[in-house]
């Protein structure tokens, strides 16, 4: 298979392209594992693949559309997902596309499926996992414009569970404190621990919060909806992976997964192992390559969310510099070019081409 490319480069070059570190684009060789691992399943494969500096975002939807129109409608369709997470509303949206296309989907997990990645196992009539893959919880934290802001002048995440936290440990210490042994030591009554709570979160914040809390709990029983018949199951998921966990990296592994109601099972080693091998091209292809110029300058160059199936491949790739603005301590980017660009069979030949998604 060769490769070509149109207006990918068109550009006028960057009088420091010579210097600049450029993520690799390998797409002749995860086409050879897709079409590999298709043979192995005996149906399409989709690759779903983030690296730790993406997430799951609404673009991804208008990519995912561009991948799935090169599929019919499929008795099953297989997806390879390995995520940090990202927006969970994204996750009903991909899995409304996905089960478009297929009669039955297989989710394919030999690694990290987190937080939203987890909402979009939960649309599969079956989540395969390796020996290395977990999910997690869903709870939902929000960064907001008015949320706390931390040492490096960025803003914080806020999550749910968080603050349900601190509201249980309040009630719990003022409960231990009968009101006859208050009156005994004079002491005031307790107080309402939103007015502590308020000097360091605004209350737009804590709003926020609540109600992306209930928002997740709506989007996992809706996605689980496409397969799960059963409404009390389907609230009892839900809410075991939003209210349950004390942690919202914890990662469940397969018998928990099991444990919770999920239709889970081991993944074939060599499956695994096919898998495992075409995540290591994809983490190539996602390697960070920075150009440090000084202390203050560096640009940054990487490819950061990738989707591909037979005969197609997209990706996202960041490609913007950074100076760090001291009078404030925080970091601005500059000469943006970040976009989106794909990849297509024409006649037996991989063609390159900018993608336009806004």
């Amino acid at each position: 298979m060769t490769t070509r490319t149109t207006n990918l480069d068109t550009e006028k070059a960057d009088t420091r392209t010579a210097e600049l570190k450029r993520a690799p684009v390998l797409v002749k060789e995860t086409q050879a594992a897709i079409e590999k691992i298709s043979r192995r399943l005996d149906a399409p494969l989709v690759c779903y693949w983030i690296s730790v500096n993406g997430s799951i975002c609404h673009n991804d939807v208008v990519a995912m559309n561009e991948i799935l129109k090169r599929l019919n409608k499929e008795r099953k369709l297989y997806i390879f997902i390995k995520s940090d997470g990202g927006t969970g509303q994204v996750a009903l949206r991909l899995v409304n596309l996905l089960r478009r296309k297929c009669k039955q989907l297989v989710a394919l997990v030999p690694l990290n499926c987190e937080s939203a990645a987890t909402m979009l196992a939960l649309g599969a009539d079956e989540i395969q996992m390796g020996p290395m893959a977990y999910l997690t919880a869903v709870d939902t934290s929000i960064v907001h414009d008015l949320s706390p802001i931390d040492r490096d002048n960025d803003r914080v995440r806020v999550g749910t569970n968080e603050l349900q936290r601190i509201l249980a440990l309040w009630e719990g210490q003022a409960g231990d404190v009968s009101a006859h042994k208050r009156k005994e030591r004079g002491a005031s009554p307790p107080k309402n621990p939103y007015e502590e709570i308020y000097r360091y979160i605004h209350p737009l914040v804590v709003g926020a919060v609540d109600r992306a809390g209930s928002l997740a709990t709506m989007l996992c029983s809706q996605i689980l909806s496409y397969h799960i018949k059963n409404e009390a199951l389907r609230e009892r998921i839900a809410h075991r992976l939003n209210n349950d966990y004390p942690s919202h990296s914890y990662p469940i592994v397969l018998r928990e997964a099991q444990q919770i109601g999920l239709h889970a099972k081991e993944m074939a080693p060599e499956l695994e192992q096919d898998l495992m091998g075409l995540n290591e091209i994809y983490s190539e292809m996602g390697q960070r390559c920075r150009t440090d110029f000084d202390e203050f300058n560096h640009h940054d160059n990487e490819i950061v969310n990738i989707l591909e199936t037979g005969g197609v491949q997209i990706y996202f790739q960041v490609d913007k510099d950074w100076h760090f603005r001291q009078n404030d301590r925080t970091w601005v980017f500059t000469n943006e070019k970040s976009r989106w660009n794909v990849w297509r069979d024409v006649n037996g030949e991989m063609v390159g081409d900018q993608l336009h998604i806004r």
